[in-house]
């Protein structure tokens, strides 16, 4: 493989460790403004129109930063306090990035960032006296977590499989696949300034149009300076705290400095090699994961067929329909914890369809019915209930 091809996989590989981070800060593309803001005074800036600042994040360029981000993510479920140790691990951690960033789905969590084009970004997840770092760096990606000692490294390797299109690795990216994703049925407008990590804002707020989705608003705020998505907050209609809340406490756009994107495994470290260097990707792409081998007809563009998966509608109300064809099963030979956290999500259902269960969170609801067919989307429980009564 050609080092320009062996370097657009290692960036697909790094990526795809990065979004996650990126969308509970991006997705936090879609964090609105706390409150504590208000109180630093609102910019005064020259009135922008929304297509102005949509174009200002478009014409972005960049390329260097560092700084401090938090994120915050509520979807208002239940504490999984009494789930611990069902699965059996040890709660010691992980260094692989696939695991350990699943963390960001829940609580407050605040992140060092340094980026330096895209060969090159650094991660550090504090928790406390321990800490987590993802380090991309030209063709190498490595991971180490203080609190195991334990080091993930991935390295481009010439004869991978070409990449799929690439996932967006940065806020802007993110950004901008929200603003792709707008049509008839959002409505974007400039919703005044504010001042975040420091900097002058303009706050682009985008709403659904259609009555039924779950999403009351997503809220960017961009650097009036340089078009930089700057902060992120995706508000449920249920109200409350955001669902995610995300954005720079401090940054600095000067480049960083290059010892930043660094690594060498501290000693006595255990370094475990990703699946790339072992040759032993899990899947490739129109695969599905060894762990869901058997479900091909489920998911579509996996088997080359249209699989069981139906889209019903379009938009902020679109929902997925499965059909399973089998009864949904029962709870009752669970472990009382996992029954109780079930029924804490659970709300009973009947209409045409017959009867049901709806597993609601603040943003992602589903439905399933007791013949066995799923509906699920960002939508409400009526929504899900209403397409069910149809029969779609």
């Amino acid at each position: 493989m050609a080092a320009n091809e062996a370097r657009s996989e290692t960036r697909r590989r790094a990526s795809r460790y990065v979004v996650p981070v990126a969308v509970a800060g991006v997705a936090a593309a879609t964090i609105g403004l706390v409150p504590a803001l208000a109180a630093s005074g609102d910019p005064d800036l020259p009135e922008i129109t929304a297509q102005q600042l949509i174009e200002k994040i478009a014409a972005s360029d960049t390329q260097t930063l560092s700084g401090t981000f938090r994120i915050t993510t509520d979807l208002g479920l239940p504490s999984l306090g009494g789930l611990a140790g069902l699965g059996g691990g040890s709660g010691s951690g992980s260094a692989d990035p696939a695991e350990k960033l699943t963390e960001l789905v829940s609580g407050t969590h605040t992140l060092r960032v340094a980026a330096d084009g895209p060969d090159r970004q650094r991660l550090t997840l504090l928790d406390g006296s321990d800490e987590y770092s993802l380090i991309h760096n030209g063709d190498d990606v490595w991971a180490y977590d203080s609190k195991s000692n334990e080091v993930f490294h991935e390295k481009g390797e010439s004869g991978a499989p070409e990449a799929d299109k690439e996932l967006p690795g940065t806020p802007k990216e993110l950004a901008d696949e929200v603003l792709k994703a707008a049509g008839d049925t959002t409505s974007i407008t400039v919703g005044g300034t504010a001042k975040v990590a420091g900097r002058d804002a303009y706050q682009l707020v985008i709403k659904p149009k259609q009555a039924g989705s779950t999403v009351e608003s997503v809220k960017i705020a961009v650097d009036a300076a340089n078009g930089t998505p700057l902060k992120f907050t995706l508000s449920s209609v249920q109200g409350g705290k955001p669902v995610v809340d995300a954005g720079f406490t401090k940054v600095d756009f000067a480049k960083p400095a290059a010892s930043e994107f660094t690594f060498k495994a501290p000693k006595g470290a255990k370094v475990t090699e990703g699946a790339a260097e072992k040759g032993a990707d899990a899947h490739r792409p129109g695969e599905l994961p060894e762990g869901l081998k058997g479900l091909e007809g489920a998911f579509p563009g996996f088997d080359g067929k249209d699989g069981g998966v139906n889209v019903i509608g379009e938009g902020w109300t679109t929902i997925a329909k499965l059909d399973t064809g089998a009864p949904a099963p029962g709870t009752d030979e669970a472990p009382k914890e996992i029954q109780g956290f079930l029924d804490s999500l659970g709300d009973e259902v009947t209409g045409k369809f017959g009867s049901g269960t709806v597993f609601k969170t603040k943003l992602v609801n589903a439905l399933l019915t007791d013949d066995g067919k799923v509906y699920v989307g960002a939508v409400t429980k009526d929504a899900l209930v209403d397409a069910a009564n149809a029969g779609k």
